[in-house]
């Protein structure tokens, strides 16, 4: 299939730059596979389309404040966006400058300047990035990071941003990039899921700046997905198990948990699914043949993106681009 094939309009004044009031109040379109019949309503109404014994399958990654400013220290502006934190001193980032830093060079980040980090090697598109400070990265960019709001969102981050861009549920810091589907999701909504008996389960996958990522090949099997790291623990796997023998549905709560259920699908080799600790590069487009979840709550995506390639082969690709 071609890139083009996943094309549509999108006008900007769509595109909301801050929340809803209340998480849960956003508008909620459902597409029923079977039938096809679509139905409007509130996000709100997903409790009505959740049986008891059915499995959620959420992503607990916590987004990081992962865009830092400052300069060289000969002297040009640079920007640093972290990709993946390797260690309590070390980072993989993508650097903005007008000249790349080259091994060896100092950095000094933050509004004054007076954070010091030396970049330590380039692996492709991205720079190894040591910090010269006895704090741990996560500290550190908590101290003088910015939240890095989506590309498609054009406005200067807030620090309001720092809790309205994170999932009520984020527990594991890493993410440069929210799971957005479960930014609707509120305390009182997963209460009453509880309540009635829905099962939750959470599986763990940093969301790279490669979600971003454009296709910038023609044939869309020619792509090459980024990487990302994912875990799905053993506890994940009973549960995702025990619900299909009692006839119920796992239902993955956004495309990154979708990709971790799926590799660790991949990577079972004699069961429907097992643990999986490890990067993920899977790249799911029209064709796929899905192995674990059985519904899907989603965002809408931009076009040609590798989400809505995704959908596309969950949803069935005229159902994806000819009715919704």
């Amino acid at each position: 299939m071609r890139v083009t094939d996943f094309a549509f309009e999108l006008p900007e004044s769509l595109i909301a730059h801050y929340p809803m009031p209340e998480r849960s109040s956003c508008r909620l379109l459902s597409l029923d596979g079977p039938t096809g019949a679509l139905t409007h309503g509130t996000f709100t109404d997903i409790l009505d389309k959740l049986n008891p014994g059915d499995l959620l399958v959420f992503n607990n990654t916590r987004v990081i404040p992962a865009r830092l400013f400052g300069r060289k220290a000969s002297g040009g502006k640079i920007e640093v966006l972290v990709e993946r934190m390797l260690d309590d001193k070390r980072i993989l980032a993508h650097i903005r400058a007008s000249k790349a830093p080259k091994p060896g060079a100092e950095l000094l980040l933050g509004d004054d300047e007076s954070i010091k980090a030396t970049m330590l090697a380039r692996h492709g598109a991205l720079f190894e990035v040591e910090f010269n400070d006895e704090r741990p990265v996560l500290e550190i960019l908590n101290g003088i990071g910015h939240m890095p709001l989506p590309p498609y969102i054009d406005r200067p981050d807030e620090d309001a941003d720092r809790e309205l861009y994170q999932t009520v549920y984020g527990t594991r810091p890493g993410a440069v990039a929210a799971p957005t589907a479960g930014l609707h999701f509120d305390e009182p909504l997963l209460d009453k899921l509880r309540a009635k008996g829905v099962e939750m389960a959470f599986v763990t996958l940093h969301v790279g700046a490669g979600t971003f990522q454009p296709v910038r090949v023609d044939s869309i099997e020619e792509h090459t997905m980024h990487s990302e790291y994912a875990e799905v623990p053993q506890e994940v796997v009973d549960a995702v198990l025990a619900a299909k023998a009692r006839g119920n549905r796992v239902i993955a709560v956004g495309t990154t948990s979708v990709r971790s259920l799926e590799s660790a699908a991949q990577a079972a080799k004699d069961a429907l699914i097992a643990p999986f600790f490890d990067d993920t590069q899977i790249f799911i487009y029209p064709g796929y043949q899905y192995q674990v979840i059985d519904a899907l709550v989603t965002n809408f995506h931009l076009p040609e993106s590798t989400l809505i390639m995704l959908v596309s082969a969950f949803a069935g690709y005229q159902h994806t681009h000819e009715r919704l």
